[in-house]
């Protein structure tokens, strides 16, 4: 269930400074970007999860009006992700915008071959003992003494796909620890910017059982190492709101 490039592409854990969410508050956010940076903003940061593979690149960028992330994938792939704590109770929904310029012909989910996005959104739970079956522990414990304790106990990718309907859901293809759900699928709209708004709380219940995850990671990306192609994506303005708050863009 667990291989090699599982831990490394769907569960990498880094960085630092965690954001504190606290009950009430209606908006919390945790990349709103500026531009013309000689560096990426802190706490975000490249995870580059394969030595072997060569990293998507990141910068800031002014994008039709947008401060973005602009990312290029060439035959690579890096997460963009930064450490979080969130209180899903009290902000359970996630805000995001972004676009991409390209669709990936090859990609295709099911597949571990195809496990390529032109654009994902990934967030790493940890979740309570009791959520988890004796051979999910089994399984962690495994990977977890291959690859160390950043292994989380679930994850949850939102993704920009090339074939699959909007809504589906399916497990990755290398683990059903991580769940991908589809949020804008094809050419319809690639080109320009898109809002989302997710209600991050359902969905890991529903996909996990259980009510007391706790978000650990948030992280962006464009993947494109299985297929070999390239990818050009831009997100912006990633917050958590209550669940009847409108999204703040």
């Amino acid at each position: 269930m667990f291989s090699a490039k599982l831990p490394a592409r769907v569960f990498a854990l880094l960085l630092y400074f965690p954001v504190m969410v606290m009950a009430g508050v209606p908006e919390v956010s945790i990349g709103r970007f500026g531009t013309d940076l000689p560096v990426l903003p802190p706490p975000w940061q490249v995870i580059q999860l394969e030595k072997n593979v060569s990293p998507t690149q990141y910068r800031t960028l002014y994008w039709d009006g947008v401060h973005a992330i602009e990312s290029q994938a060439n035959r690579s792939m890096a997460l963009l992700g930064r450490k979080v704590e969130v209180d899903l109770t009290a902000t359970p929904v996630l805000c995001w915008r972004w676009r991409t310029e390209d669709v990936l012909k090859k990609a295709d989910m099911k597949r571990r071959p195809g496990d390529d996005y032109a654009a994902r959104v990934y967030i790493a739970f940890a979740l309570p003992s009791e959520a988890l079956s004796f051979t999910d522990k089994a399984a962690l414990s495994v990977a977890r003494a291959l690859f160390g304790d950043r292994v989380p106990d679930a994850a949850i990718n939102y993704v920009w796909d090339n074939r699959h309907s909007v809504d589906t859901r399916l497990p990755n293809a290398y683990t059903d620890r991580a769940q991908m759900i589809v949020r804008r699928t094809g050419s319809n709209d690639i080109g320009r910017w898109v809002t989302e708004r997710v209600d991050v709380r359902d969905d890991v219940i529903r996909t996990f059982g259980s009510d007391k995850a706790k978000p650990i990671l948030v992280a962006i990306a464009s993947d494109t190492d299985n297929t070999g192609e390239k990818a050009r994506a831009g997100f912006a303005d990633l917050h958590f709101v209550g669940k009847n708050d409108a999204c703040n863009f």
